[in-house]
């Protein structure tokens, strides 16, 4: 859904799409979230659907960026996991999201499409990242953010955009959460800061822009 607003204009050469966290660990059906029983069918079915919009965006000219949530060890080789992560899900363990390994890496579909990589700790991909700094260095004013968990790193990546003076865009159906209601509300608080649309709209806007004749 694009809550009733027309496809945004979007220069394809200052834009990039931000995949939050489409990764093996979260994902794959050995990876550590499927271990623990915490997976999302409606995130498992995200991988194909956003990679052809990257694929869209790569052929215009734009910039792909994927994050990846990742757990540093420490000097014993144990997973830094913050207070809150550790409750929430107490499955996980020593290698998993560990920098460098298959868990952290991004899925197989999305992966080809990536030009840059950034590790992150926490919701946001802006947080304690260089993020902000690789879209400015490229020229980038348009943020088209995408992956899981829509109310949690999404929303935390959108809003941070949107505080950094981007034209901040959501994918709504690139992205998914653990519940439904979850998901749509957590899109329509986005829509305060960010303009909400499908993958085709995206897509769309993306491939009208190349085919616009040069003023």
């Amino acid at each position: 859904m694009s809550h009733g607003a027309p496809n945004p204009s979007i220069n394809p050469h200052h834009a990039a799409l931000v995949i939050i966290d489409l990764q093996n660990d979260f994902l794959a059906p050995d990876g550590a979230y499927a271990r623990g029983g915490a997976v999302s069918a409606a995130a498992q079915a995200l991988p194909p659907r956003v990679a052809a919009v990257a694929k869209a965006l790569k052929a215009a000219g734009g910039m792909v960026v994927g994050s990846q949530f990742t757990l540093w060890p420490d000097a014993q080789g144990e997973p830094m996991v913050s207070p809150h992560l550790k409750a929430l899900r107490p499955f996980l363990r020593r290698g998993d999201f560990a920098p460098g390994s298959t868990g952290q890496a991004h899925v197989a579909e999305i992966a080809p499409w990536v030009d840059v990589s950034v590790c992150k700790v926490a919701y946001s991909a802006f947080f304690n990242t260089q993020l902000d700094w690789v879209l400015r260095r490229a020229g980038i004013t348009t943020v088209a953010v995408c992956g899981i968990v829509t109310n949690g790193g999404v929303a935390s990546t959108v809003r941070d955009a949107h505080m950094r003076d981007y034209q901040t865009l959501v994918l709504s159906d690139g992205c998914a959460a653990f519940k439904q209601e979850v998901h749509d509300t957590s899109l329509a608080d986005m829509a305060n800061v960010a303009q909400v649309l499908t993958c085709a709209d995206f897509a769309a806007a993306v491939t009208a822009a190349v085919a616009a004749p040069s003023a």
